[in-house]
């Protein structure tokens, strides 16, 4: 019951502390589940961001469920994605109840513009994080510049790209093996 009141609880403050939606949420998932808790290695939560990105839903959602269902089964995935929706689904109804009487005002869209850019440079810690961990060689390298450039000059879907990516990290990685 501890570590499901633990799983409940750490995502809960992940999910009430993090402002701009699942990416922004990502280094504060990577330093509370990997370096605090132990809950997954670097390894695993890239694997789970991965995964996350290309299952339905928002990504630190997805990861928490997927972290809760590693420590402590299906009931600890149900309570970490519990825990993490719960802040935000308390804060837009108030925030809903509200947002009309006071959007006009030049603070609160000055806020709100404010709030975006800090959200921009939190997206761009995780970006260069997950950068570090996985573009690691010359064949990574390779994979990473021609998705992105799929990506910015097309409209394909992302699952598109996730599975093109999959399919030349297995015959790229297999065909270096075979070299050696």
């Amino acid at each position: 019951m501890n570590k499901l009141l633990d799983l409940f609880f750490t995502f809960a403050r992940i999910g009430g502390l993090t402002f701009g939606g699942g990416y922004a949420m990502l280094p504060i998932l990577q330093r509370e589940v990997v370096e605090k808790r132990g809950w997954a290695t670097e390894e695993e939560l890239m694997d789970y961001y991965a995964i996350g990105q290309c299952t339905p839903g928002v990504i630190a959602v997805n990861t928490a469920t997927f972290i809760g269902q590693k420590t402590s089964g299906i009931i600890g995935g149900i309570v970490a994605t519990l825990g993490v929706v719960f802040p935000s689904l308390v804060i837009i109804s108030v925030i809903a109840a509200f947002i009309q009487n006071f959007a006009d005002m030049a603070i609160v869209q000055n806020a709100f513009a404010g709030i975006r850019v800090c959200v921009c440079v939190l997206i761009f810690n995780a970006v260069v994080k997950l950068w570090k961990k996985s573009v690691v060689d010359k064949i990574t390298l390779l994979i990473f510049l021609v998705i992105f450039a799929g990506s910015a000059l097309t409209d394909l879907s992302p699952i598109v790209f996730v599975i093109l990516a999959a399919i030349a990290g297995i015959v790229l990685k297999n065909k270096e093996v075979l070299k050696k």
